[in-house]
């Protein structure tokens, strides 16, 4: 294992957090000045966001027809047979369809060179888990090594090496995983917390955004003192660092934007906190 981290150390992930509050509004302020029509006023969060209009879209790179186009070549260069390579003893030592694999990354887009990584995914929460155990498995039999460069990559270890070569892997929902619907809820923002709480709930912690089913919900200071019925019931990260650090039964420490979130057509009402807003530069979880 590749380890160049200490536990407590802030700065070795801060790199890692490209959606800070700083950012988002600079990356926001020159979209309405230099490109007004990627700038979305959305109604059910009641802020600005930037997102791609439907009619700028030209082609959608989807990772699992990215690796098949890459399959279906005749010649390929040196780093698609090393993904292939790579993707085929997953499969094999998985049991994990081939076709429930998929690439992204220079490699998906044709862009690679001889120092690019091998960036893969795998369709569903199922798979993915079993993909965790595999890769586990090919670490102790010295067929791959983990690379953790920070704390929360070992709490991750989704980073690792083969041949050589860095790869990272990732989880994408299959169609049936998919339970959110756009204009479904609205969100309002209350006000920031920190807190500690258990995760009981873990099954769609490796997706993007990360949602982690919580109890146990701990105050860490007065200002989050929450009255009962606002107790979030769940943590919803934004930030892709913050994919799959923690299982189910593990406590974490939490700061981030409590939101009300209220159903558009019943009466259902919730609280959440989430994790990466754009607001606020001191939005994490930490696992304890």
């Amino acid at each position: 294992m590749e380890r160049t981290w200490k536990y407590g150390q802030l700065e070795l992930f801060r790199a890692e957090k490209l959606y800070t509050a700083q950012n988002y509004q600079a990356f926001l302020e020159t979209f309405k000045k230099n490109f007004p029509s990627y700038v979305y006023f959305c109604p059910f969060r009641d802020k600005y966001v930037i997102s791609a209009p439907l009619s700028s879209v030209e082609k959608v790179y989807v990772p699992r027809d990215c690796l098949a186009s890459i399959i279906g070549q005749n010649r390929k260069d040196s780093l698609q047979k090393m993904t292939l390579d790579f993707v085929n003893l997953l499969s094999n030592e998985s049991g994990i369809a081939i076709e429930d694999f998929g690439v992204h990354g220079s490699v998906a887009l044709n862009m690679h060179s001889s120092k690019s990584d091998i960036d893969i995914v795998v369709y569903g929460a199922e798979n993915f888990r079993k993909l965790e155990k595999t890769i586990e498995k090919l670490v102790e039999a010295k067929k791959l090594s983990y690379v953790f460069n920070n704390r929360l990559d070992a709490a991750r270890r989704f980073k690792g090496r083969f041949s050589g070569k860095l790869f990272m892997y990732n989880a994408v929902r299959k169609p049936g995983e998919i339970h959110s619907k756009y204009g479904a809820y609205k969100f309002t923002p209350l006000a920031p917390v920190k807190f500690t709480c258990t995760v009981n709930d873990d099954s769609e912690a490796m997706f993007r955004p990360a949602i982690y089913k919580i109890e146990d919900y701990t105050p860490a200071n007065q200002a989050s003192n929450l009255p009962k019925e606002k107790i979030p019931i769940l943590v919803v990260s934004m930030i892709g660092c913050y994919r799959n650090i923690a299982r189910q039964g593990d406590k974490i420490k939490v700061a981030g934007t409590l939101e009300r979130v209220e159903s558009v057509c019943t009466d259902e009402v919730f609280y959440q906190v989430v994790v990466g807003t754009g607001v606020s530069e001191e939005e994490y979880i930490w696992p304890i």
